[in-house]
């Protein structure tokens, strides 16, 4: 059976409260063919930091930093680099 690869968007502006608990539960899935996009929109608390931190641990991980921009134009930047066949 094919496994489809998922990209997962997660929007990131001034989070870092509950970032952590936000990628360890997309992380921690049981289906594992999957990416995910931790768009920083311009945040100016420790967010980029945190996204930093796990980008070194897990390689399904791609950071997008831009100046704030809103949720939709930080969910649309994510769609251009998404590369999985569904995108959640």
């Amino acid at each position: 059976m094919m496994e489809y690869k998922i990209s997962v968007i997660v929007p990131v502006y001034n989070t870092e409260v509950y970032l952590n608990q936000c990628i360890d539960s997309v992380l921690n899935q049981s289906y594992k063919n999957i990416e995910v996009i931790l768009v920083d929109d311009g945040s100016q608390d420790g967010s980029l930091e945190i996204c930093k931190q796990y980008k070194k641990k897990d390689n399904r991980i791609t950071i997008i930093h831009q100046e704030n921009g809103g949720l939709s134009y930080a969910r649309n930047q994510g769609i251009k680099k998404a590369t999985g066949e569904y995108i959640m």
